[in-house]
């Protein structure tokens, strides 16, 4: 804006028209043909034949239709037969004047936005523009002055699809090149025929802006002056077919607030404070440590809260639970909130809804000084076909397909991204390792895996096409995963990744280089949901117990292919929406055996091999269904409500869990190993009742017995080691304290010599209705 003059001091808009005249005055008296500056032309230069500074008319309209590949090559300042050249693309100036050191030269109108002047200097002078509107005269950087600032190395990397930090070479990054501050903008768009910047710093037409190509990598580029971090902006992109599209950042590190589109400049000036974290998170592989994860949806957690304020709260809640882990649904940028993330738009930017990301970097920071790993939801396998997005891109299938049966997802109505395009996928790792690298991520669960891998998932035939050698894999995307869990594990130390894979796909967890029975290498994850145990022993609990017996191998099958991957038990997000009912509700029997059957349930599931997940508000046995709309039902844990002691005795069992889960390594260190387990009985279906061992590496033991009948079962005899002189009882899900009877063993146990379930000594124990108990040696 410009200032008003004051009554006691010039008014600007005249003494800057008064300087502009007096330029045009001077170049007018001088002219074109003849030297202005005559003691900086050198005596050989007189001999040259001054040419025309005029663009042709062929660079005229190529800028003007947003067609020119470069730019640069015929705007700003270039030697030319009689001086230099100066030549300025800038749609409505009414003039603009070259400024350098005592030198001012007005150039001439040319139409169209077009100004141009020829100098009689020898060499090309650093210089500024002085551009005058109606209204208001801006002294500017020349943005055509300015060599590339990418080079070859970012080039040959892009092209070979290799760049492992793809964000700090292309998107829009404030800098200082060549002495002057401002945004370099990149972007790749092979197929388009020119690329313009468009932001509120010009009025949103990318007219004057034009990028240049980069050569055969498909990257355009320009470095704007002056434009810093917070400006809006979006690519304005000429199609093959002449046709043009505004279309956000693929790249954009920060966005506006949905439903809002633009990109937004971003540069993070955040000092970490993690350190301690980060130097001992690699000190045990995640698959041999404990790992208890408590997933969140962000927004709905508290509905309402910021990423700084949900670091005041949720890292003291999570903590207080004792669970090791929070596993974030995705807050990569999504225009939907209904997705709940799973639609993403913007691949390296947060979500604007919770803040910007220097905001979420201090909600990581605060979780990792609580002790508290930091899992996020990944998306690589689909995104939304919104026209400002990735959708065809540059005009042509780019990050999707180009075969429309490879590239509509059938059940999502989204588009999959093309994993043989060596660009595709280099997109898709870097920001795998932007999240880690950039944010402290210190794992990402990928979402969906199973529909990537499989050419005919959720296709009829005759909708797709067999791979090179006649079978249903995708081949590519296979290469991709491997390809991106090698490089997220050499380049972050510490990180897991997970899969949620829902097929039996050989070798999820198994190394990339180690090929298995199949002729696949690994996909090289580090955990894999265990969506067989989710889904069986859910299928158990919501039956009513009589029926249980006839259906006892749901809950003893896991342990046949428990050591085929490495697991992590999932009761997550998908297991209580749309219709399947809260964890508590899918039990069955009146309030009271609902919690019980919960309260048994976690039990057995923590004493389980593999690790834990658990969703929010299971842990206070929420009885509705989660809504993204209103999140948690926190009021049921408030005192004032009768029925919020029965909540919190949930809670309270949670967080117990916990607690002896990572004070007990039997739990957890032989996790994936079949000497860490052993059955005492799982064949009691008559009783409904399971009973086995966990095992230290030393051997030391834990005893975890599920009673998943309604009756008391007094003496009942379990065979254990005869080297334990008593055992204890260390958690019982029936105690008073969470809500049970409080039936168990308050005593020590001693084994008896009697020989029972294959083992040289018994125990008699007391299980609890609807109950696990577990027990260490005292």
């Amino acid at each position: 804006m410009t200032p008003r003059p004051s009554s006691s001091g010039p008014d600007p808009e005249k003494t800057a028209a008064k300087k502009a005249a007096k330029s045009a005055k001077a170049v007018k008296k001088a002219g074109t043909k003849k030297a202005a500056v005559k003691k900086a032309v050198p005596r050989e230069a007189a001999v040259e034949v001054a040419v025309s500074p005029c663009l042709d008319a062929g660079d005229r309209e190529r800028l003007l239709a947003g067609t020119h590949h470069e730019p640069h090559a015929v705007l700003g300042a270039h030697r030319v037969p009689g001086g230099v050249a100066f030549r300025a693309f800038r749609p409505y100036a009414l003039a603009v004047t070259v400024l350098s050191g005592k030198l001012r030269v007005e150039l001439h109108n040319d139409g169209d936005g077009f100004f141009s002047g020829l100098v009689p200097l020898s060499e090309v002078p650093l210089h500024r523009l002085l551009v005058a509107y109606e209204g208001t005269v801006q002294e500017t950087e020349d943005p055509y002055r300015f060599l590339p600032t990418l080079g070859d190395l970012d080039l040959h990397l892009i092209g070979e699809g290799r760049h492992e930090q793809l964000w700090q070479a292309l998107g829009a990054h404030p800098t200082t090149h060549e002495g002057v501050a401002g945004t370099r903008f990149a972007v790749w768009a092979p197929n388009a025929r020119g690329v313009r910047v468009a932001g509120g710093f010009n009025f949103w037409d990318g007219t004057g802006h034009p990028m240049r190509s980069l050569g055969s990598a498909g990257v355009w580029e320009l470095f704007l002056p002056g434009v810093g971090a917070g400006e809006l902006y979006k690519f304005e992109i000429t199609r093959p077919d002449g046709s043009r599209t505004f279309r956000a950042d693929p790249l954009a590190r920060r966005t506006e607030v949905p439903p809002a589109t633009s990109s937004v400049v971003h540069a993070s000036d955040y000092t970490w404070g993690d350190g301690e974290w980060l130097a001992r998170r690699a000190d045990a592989p995640a698959h041999e440590a404990p790992l208890s994860a408590y997933e969140i949806h962000l927004p709905s957690w508290r509905p309402g809260l910021t990423y700084r304020q949900l670091a005041e709260q949720l890292p003291a809640y999570v903590a207080d639970l004792g669970f090791t882990h929070v596993e974030l649904m995705p807050v990569s940028e999504h225009p939907f909130g209904g997705s709940w993330g799973y639609q993403v738009t913007g691949f390296y930017a947060p979500t604007a809804r919770l803040g910007d990301p220097d905001d979420f970097k201090y909600l990581v920071d605060r979780l990792h000084r609580a002790g508290i790993g930091v899992l996020m939801d990944w998306v690589p396998a689909h995104f939304p076909r919104d026209d400002w997005a990735l959708a065809e891109f540059d005009g042509r299938p780019l990050y999707e397909h180009s075969d429309p049966l490879r590239a509509a997802h059938p059940d999502w109505g989204t588009l999959e991204f093309d994993f043989g395009r060596r660009e595709v996928r280099n997109f898709l790792v870097a920001n795998a390792v932007y999240w880690c690298e950039e944010f402290h991520i210190d794992g990402l669960r990928v979402d969906a895996v199973a529909s990537m891998l499989y050419l005919d998932y959720s296709r009829e035939p005759g909708q797709w096409t067999p791979n090179e050698h006649g079978g249903r894999e995708n081949l590519d995307a296979v290469a991709f995963l491997q390809e991106m869990n090698a490089t997220v594990y050499r380049r972050v130390p510490g990180v897991v990744t997970v899969a949620e894979e829902s097929t039996a796909w050989d070798g999820v967890t198994r190394a990339t280089h180690h090929m298995g029975p199949s002729g696949f290498g690994g996909l090289g994850f580090g955990l894999k949901w265990n969506m067989g145990w989710m889904h069986d022993s859910l299928e158990y609990m919501s039956r009513e117990p009589v029926h249980r017996k006839y259906h006892h191998g749901d809950m003893t099958f896991s342990m046949v292919y428990a050591y085929s991957e490495n697991y992590v038990l999932p009761i997550s997000h998908d297991e209580v929406v749309h219709g399947k009912k809260s964890l508590v509700s899918k039990m069955p029997g009146d309030w009271w055996q609902q919690r019980a059957n919960e309260r048994a349930y976690l039990g057995f599931m923590w004493a389980h091999p593999g690790k834990q997940l658990l969703f929010m508000g299971q842990e206070f046995a929420q009885g509705a269904e989660w809504s993204e709309a209103h999140g948690p039902d926190w009021w049921l844990l408030d005192p004032e409500y009768g029925a919020s002691a029965d909540h919190r005795g949930v809670r309270d069992l949670v967080r117990d869990l916990n607690t002896v889960y990572r004070a007990t390594p039997a739990l957890w260190r032989r996790d994936t190993h079949p000497s860490g387990f052993a059955w005492v009985v799982g064949d009691a279906a008559e009783d409904d009742v399971l009973a086995f061992l966990r095992l230290d590496t030393d051997g030391t033991p834990l005893l975890a017995v599920s009673n998943f009948a309604p009756v008391i079962r007094p003496d009942y005899r379990l065979g254990v080691p005869d080297d334990v002189p008593a055992w204890h009882e260390v958690l019982n899900t029936d105690a008073a304290r969470y809500g049970g009877g409080d039936v168990g063993n308050p005593d020590p146990v001693k084994p008896e010599p009697q020989g029972w379930h294959g083992r040289p000594a018994s125990v008699r124990l007391t299980l609890p209705p609807l109950a696990t108990v577990w027990l260490r040696p005292a």
